[in-house]
């Protein structure tokens, strides 16, 4: 009983080690660029590109200009263009 209990409480401890890392985070994808633009800048999206480290998201505003708003793929920043 003392042997199981052990081997057991040394796996659990393996397992953590190794499956508790912290996951490489992942780029946003093209649906969450588009939700954090339209959260700072109302309107209705246009039309979404890549670029290197972003996706350039373009808004019809309430008012009818037209503005690219840039979001980082690795942080999600927002930054009007």
């Amino acid at each position: 009983m003392r042997l199981s209990v052990c081997s057991l409480l040394f796996i659990c401890l393996t397992c953590t080690q190794v499956f508790g890392q912290t996951p490489k985070s992942e780029p946003i994808s093209k649906k969450q660029a588009v939700e954090l633009a339209l959260a700072e800048f109302r309107g209705r999206t246009l039309k979404i590109t890549e670029q290197s480290d972003d996706y350039i998201v373009r808004i019809l505003q309430n008012d009818g200009r037209v503005v690219d708003i840039r979001v980082d793929k690795k942080t999600g920043t927002v930054k009007k263009d």
